[in-house]
């Protein structure tokens, strides 16, 4: 677990309101797909933490959910794209484990990139791995 503050955020991902799908640069996008995520993650994910409001965050992770539980997506579900859900679903079977990201608050927890990783992992009857992002009070 760790802490991060954003400061000068642009705000496009506000925790008080059900955030869009974001764009993410390719690096983290490979990287995510991969699972190889780099510590600290304040660092790897700050491109991401850069569209946050700013606060005081906490990210955990990557981790395996524990149990199946509702992530509300923030992008169309089930995801359009077979193909690509096809292609995680061959990695997760050859054992690597592409990380989802959710920012989980006090109404939701909301998938902000990994929808079609989720797909996979579920079609697999695995539980997904993800990073949390949570809003700190």
């Amino acid at each position: 677990m760790e802490q991060v503050k954003v400061d000068g955020g642009t705000g496009v991902i506000d925790t008080n309101s059900l955030p869009t799908q974001p764009e993410l640069p390719q690096s983290l996008r490979i990287a995510l797909a991969t699972g190889q995520m780099r510590r600290p993650l304040g660092d790897t994910l700050r491109p991401l933490l850069d569209l946050f409001a700013d606060g005081e965050y906490q990210v955990t992770g990557p981790e395996r959910l524990t149990e199946d539980r509702y992530l509300t997506p923030s992008a169309d579900w089930p995801p359009a794209d077979v193909s690509r859900v096809g292609y995680y679903r061959t990695a997760i079977k050859s054992g690597h484990r592409p990380v989802a990201v959710v920012l989980e608050t006090s109404d939701a927890a909301v998938i902000l990139d990994g929808h079609h990783k989720i797909a996979a992992y579920r079609e697999e009857a695995i539980l997904p791995h993800l990073l949390i992002i949570s809003p700190l009070s």
